[in-house]
């Protein structure tokens, strides 16, 4: 078995600016790690709208730094 490392949280880099929705196509306010290697992005209101589903399959966020997730505290108290 490979062992898999994972950046801390805050070495993540935040979304560009450049970085659109991925379900709307607006913004990009978080970008999600998925457990499965992937990573997602949404805009604030996609990324509070599903929030409680979204923290089941992140491992890891970074949202911008003007912008409050819902599903932080979900992902914070999930660890």
């Amino acid at each position: 078995m490979t062992p898999t490392l994972t950046p801390p949280a805050d070495s993540l880099a935040g979304t560009a600016a450049d970085e659109r929705c991925d379900r709307c196509n607006a913004a990009g306010k978080l970008r999600l790690t998925l457990a499965g290697g992937g990573e997602l992005v949404f805009c604030g209101h996609h990324a509070n709208r599903y929030a409680e589903d979204l923290v089941k399959i992140a491992v890891q966020y970074a949202a911008d730094p003007e912008f409050t997730w819902r599903g932080a505290d979900m992902m914070s108290n999930s660890n």
